[in-house]
């Protein structure tokens, strides 16, 4: 015989997945906004709007402002791919979704 305490439990399985899943999905939109917010402020910001500010510095021989522009914001690109994949890769373990092949035993 079935209670109603078990009809509750079944249905708040799909409901404690939907929630995880809402929370997974939060955790993955907050980090890419964070990463874009990052990659708009150095390559907009310091490639064009400080520039002038940041051409009194020199690095390597050229005006920061320029080298920003250039090559700056492609190196901060790169170093934020890898900071996304090393962070994904902590959210998707928190929510049990990595997919590591571990050896047991």
């Amino acid at each position: 015989m079935t209670t109603r305490d078990d009809h509750a439990d079944a249905a708040d399985g799909p409901r404690r997945e939907l929630t995880r899943a809402h929370a997974y999905w939060r955790a993955n939109l907050r980090l890419v906004a964070s990463l874009l917010a990052v990659w708009f402020a150095v390559s907009f910001g310091c490639g064009i709007l400080f520039v002038e500010p940041l051409n009194r510095i020199e690095m390597f021989g050229f005006p920061l402002g320029f080298w920003f522009a250039q090559q700056g914001a492609i190196f901060v690109f790169v170093l934020l791919v890898f900071f996304y994949a090393a962070a994904m890769r902590r959210i998707d373990r928190r929510y049990g979704l990595d997919d590591d092949e571990r050896e047991t035993g």
